[in-house]
C-alpha cells in the first residue's frame, strides 16, 4: 500500500498492472473510432506525421509531469496541488481535470454504450441475418441499410440510454473493486485481449485486393491534402494527441499517485505513448486498407466505425464474423478508458471529501448518468461534449507543464524522475526544456492561431 496523506493507499502491484492500466486509459475509443475518422477528416499520412511530432514533442513530456505530481503528492488531482502548492491556486488546474473527466466521461460513456449496441447487433446479423434484415445485402442496398440502423438508434431515446447505463454500470462496478482488485487486474486481462483481436483484423484487411491503397494513404505523407486548411488540422493533431493519452485532465496524476517509488516514470510514460501509438496506427491499419479496397471515401468522419466497417463486413466473405470480432474490441477498448475517467473523479471524491469508495462511486455514477442522459437526449450538448476535449485537455496540460517547469522544485523533480536516484536520467536537461519552452509555447501559439482563424471567419473584415 502507497502512504499518502496519512491514510493508506491502494497501489499497482508490479509494472505490468502500472502500464497496463495507463495504456489501458490511453488506449480507447480515441484510437479505434475517433483516431481513424480524424485522420480520415486530415490528410492522412501528413496528419499522421505531424500527430507523431505532438506526441513526442508534447505528449510524453506532459504525461511524465503528470506522473511526477501524482506520485510525489499520492493524492487525487486537486489535492496534489494542494499538498505541494499550498496557500496558492495551482488546486484549481486540479478542479479543472476533475471537472473536464466528468465532462468527458459523460459524453464518452455515450459513445462507448453505442459499442455493445452494435455488438449485439452483430451477433444478430451473424446468426439471424435474414430476420435482421442482412442476408443478400450488397453494394448501396448494404450502405443504405447500415446508414439507416445508425441514424435510428442514434436518433432514438431508449436504447442509446440503455446501453449508455449498462456501461456506466460495468465501469463503476470495476472501478468499485479498487485499484489492485479492479483497475488492475481487468486491464491486465483486457489490454492483451484487444491487442490480439486487432491483430487478427489488421490481418484480414492488409489480404484484401486493393489494401495497398489504404496503406499509401495512411503511410504516405501528401501535404497538399491539408493546404486549405493547415491550422485545423494542426490544432485536431494536438487536440488528439491529448485525448488520446488522456492527459490534461488529471487521470494520469491519479494513476501516477498509485505507481510506486522504485517504478521508472520517464520508460512508463514512453512505453504507454509507445503502446498507445501503436494501437493507433494498428487501428488504422485494420481500417484504411479495408475503405480503400472496397472504394469508400476515408473522410467518413464520426461515421466511420458505424456506417463504413459494417458495410464492408457485410460485403467480404466471412465478415460478419469479423464484424463481430470487432466490435467486441471496441468494448473492451471503450471499458479500458471509461474507468480511468471515473478513478480521477472516485479519487477526487473519497480524498478530498472523506467518501468511502463504494459511496464515492455511486454518487460519481449517478452524477454522470444525469449528465450522460441529456448528452444522449441532446445532438448539440453531445456536439459541444465531443469538441471539448480539443480545448480543455491542452488548456490543462499546458498548467501542468508550466507548473512542473517553472514552479515545482527541481531537487524534488529529480528525485521523482530518478526514483530517489536510483535511476539515470540523462535525458533530464531535454525534458525541462520541453516542459519549460516548447510544450508551452506550442500550446499557446497553435490556440491563439485557432482564435484568430475563428474571429476572422465570423468577422471577414478583421483579417
Amino acid at each position: 500500500m502507497i502512504q499518502g496523506n496519512d491514510t493508506p493507499r491502494d497501489s499497482f502491484s508490479t509494472k505490468f498492472g502500472v502500464i497496463a492500466a495507463a495504456a489501458g486509459s490511453a488506449i480507447g475509443l480515441g484510437n479505434i473510432w475517433r483516431f481513424p475518422y480524424v485522420l480520415g477528416e486530415n490528410g492522412g499520412g501528413a496528419f499522421l506525421l505531424i500527430y507523431l511530432g505532438f506526441i513526442a514533442a508534447i505528449g510524453i513530456p506532459v504525461m511524465m509531469s503528470e506522473f511526477t505530481i501524482g506520485r510525489n503528492a499520492q493524492l487525487n488531482p486537486v489535492g496534489a496541488f494542494r499538498k505541494i502548492a499550498p496557500g496558492r491556486k495551482w488546486h484549481l488546474i486540479g478542479s479543472l481535470g476533475v471537472v473536464t473527466a466528468f465532462i468527458i466521461l459523460a459524453f464518452y460513456t455515450v459513445v462507448a454504450g453505442w459499442t455493445l449496441e452494435y455488438l449485439v447487433q452483430s451477433v444478430k446479423w451473424l446468426i439471424l441475418p435474414e430476420r435482421s434484415g442482412v442476408a443478400g445485402l450488397e453494394g448501396e442496398a448494404s450502405r443504405l441499410f447500415f446508414q439507416e440502423h445508425y441514424t435510428d438508434f442514434t436518433g432514438g431515446i431508449w436504447r442509446p440510454v440503455l446501453w449508455f447505463l449498462i456501461m456506466l454500470f460495468f465501469t463503476g462496478y470495476i472501478v468499485a473493486s479498487g485499484v489492485k482488485k479492479g483497475i488492475e487486474k481487468y486491464t491486465k486481462i483486457l489490454m492483451p485481449v484487444l491487442l490480439l483481436l486487432l491483430i487478427v483484423l489488421v490481418i484480414r484487411s492488409l489480404s484484401l485486393e486493393g489494401a495497398k491503397e489504404g496503406l499509401v494513404f495512411l503511410f504516405k505523407p501528401d501535404f497538399s491534402q491539408i493546404k486549405d486548411a493547415p491550422v485545423q488540422v494542426i490544432l485536431e493533431a494536438l487536440g488528439q494527441a491529448f485525448f488520446s493519452l488522456s492527459i490534461g485532465m488529471g487521470t494520469l496524476i491519479t494513476y501516477g499517485s498509485y505507481i510506486r517509488k522504485k517504478e521508472n516514470l520517464a520508460s512508463t510514460a514512453v512505453s504507454v505513448a509507445a503502446a498507445d501509438t501503436f494501437i493507433a496506427v494498428i487501428a488504422g491499419l485494420a481500417i484504411f486498407p479495408a475503405v480503400f479496397a472496397f472504394g469508400i471515401n476515408p473522410g467518413q468522419g464520426p461515421e466511420l466505425v458505424y456506417i463504413t466497417l459494417p458495410v464492408i463486413f457485410q460485403n467480404m466473405p466471412g465478415g460478419l464474423i469479423w464484424a463481430l470480432m470487432f466490435f467486441l474490441l471496441l468494448c473492451f477498448a471503450a471499458i479500458t478508458s471509461t474507468i480511468s475517467v471515473l478513478e480521477v473523479i472516485v479519487a477526487y471524491l473519497s480524498e478530498q471529501l472523506k467518501m468511502t469508495r463504494r459511496r464515492a462511486v455511486i454518487l460519481a455514477t449517478v452524477a454522470v448518468a444525469v449528465l450522460g442522459l441529456i448528452c444522449t437526449i441532446s445532438s448539440d450538448v453531445f456536439a459541444v461534449f465531443n469538441a471539448s476535449p480539443d480545448i480543455l485537455l491542452p488548456f490543462g496540460g499546458f498548467f501542468i507543464v508550466v507548473f512542473i517547469g517553472w514552479f515545482f522544485s527541481k531537487d524534488t523533480l529529480k528525485k521523482e524522475l530518478s526514483s530517489d536516484g536510483a535511476k539515470r536520467i540523462r535525458y533530464y536537461p531535454v525534458f525541462v526544456f520541453l516542459v519549460k519552452f516548447v510544450a508551452p509555447l506550442a500550446i499557446v501559439f497553435l490556440f491563439a492561431i485557432g482564435v484568430y482563424n475563428k474571429v476572422i471567419t465570423v468577422f471577414p473584415g478583421i483579417g
